[in-house]
């Protein structure tokens, strides 16, 4: 348990793969958690060399992490335990340990999703503040005009969230199609940006979180990351960018002339 010292014993237990923190508070509230013997309570830690048990079972840190990039279908919901959910994320994946998303897709959305048992991998990439970038092709029920594309780059103020979106990328793909990347994660963004303008979301699928892409992943379809794309991910998650119209006006012009 190198480099572990002093970890919360709620982030020992989910970072053990045996459920999720909020579980694993409840483990701890029942009684069914010990360290070295002593019945262990919210708030303890676990030193390098402490014995954890839930119930009999003794659990330890796995030395490597698992990241996985899951092409997300259509009708499965972001959630591990839901009672009104048709297909789960879990019971679609059905990988052999357990593991967790680092960013929601809504139910009726497809696309890459970023699956762990690392709990501070998610934790970085779900920091909205360091502005990650997530890119989706959208399919629209109108055209996809110039005027479109300006006021979805400019950002869109939602009446019901009383918020107005961050200025992001967007490029008309075909006709009714466009690609845009989000630095920011609202619920149900992109369809609340597109009803706003007047316009109804027909496909949205997501093929890019940060340096991580679909690619040629099918629905239901998943792989394991290298090592060296797990490095630059984790490299990619600690880069904090500026959020402005500056920013993406350099940045569409760099591009426009690489």
């Amino acid at each position: 348990m190198d480099g572990f010292d002093g970890i919360r014993i709620n982030k020992y237990i989910a970072s053990c793969g045996v459920c999720s923190r909020r579980d694993a508070d409840k483990l701890i509230e029942s009684g069914k958690v010990t360290i070295n013997g002593r019945v262990a309570v919210n708030g303890d830690k676990v030193e390098a060399g402490d014995s954890v048990k839930v119930g009999s079972k003794l659990i330890k840190l796995s030395e490597e992490k698992t990241v996985l990039a899951y092409y997300k279908p259509v009708g499965v919901t972001c959630t591990e335990r839901d009672a009104h959910a048709e297909v789960t994320v879990k019971e679609a994946l059905k990988y052999r340990t357990r593991v967790t998303y680092a960013g929601r897709l809504d139910k009726d959305s497809e696309g890459l999703l970023i699956m762990t048992d690392d709990g501070d991998l998610i934790q970085e990439m779900m920091k909205g503040e360091n502005a990650h970038e997530k890119e989706y092709i959208v399919k629209i029920s109108k055209p996809v005009t110039r005027e479109f594309v300006e006021s979805m780059s400019k950002g869109v103020y939602l009446k019901e969230l009383n918020r107005t979106t961050r200025p992001c990328e967007v490029k008309r793909v075909t006709k009714d199609s466009f690609s845009i990347i989000l630095t920011q994660g609202m619920n149900r963004q992109i369809r609340r940006m597109c009803e706003t303008l007047d316009t109804k979301v027909l496909m949205l699928k997501r093929v890019r979180v940060l340096t991580v892409t679909l690619g040629n992943l099918k629905p239901g379809e998943y792989r394991k990351l290298s090592d060296a794309e797990v490095e630059e991910l984790r490299a990619a998650t600690a880069q904090k960018r500026t959020i402005d119209r500056g920013y993406y006006a350099k940045r569409t012009h760099t591009r426009a002339h690489r």
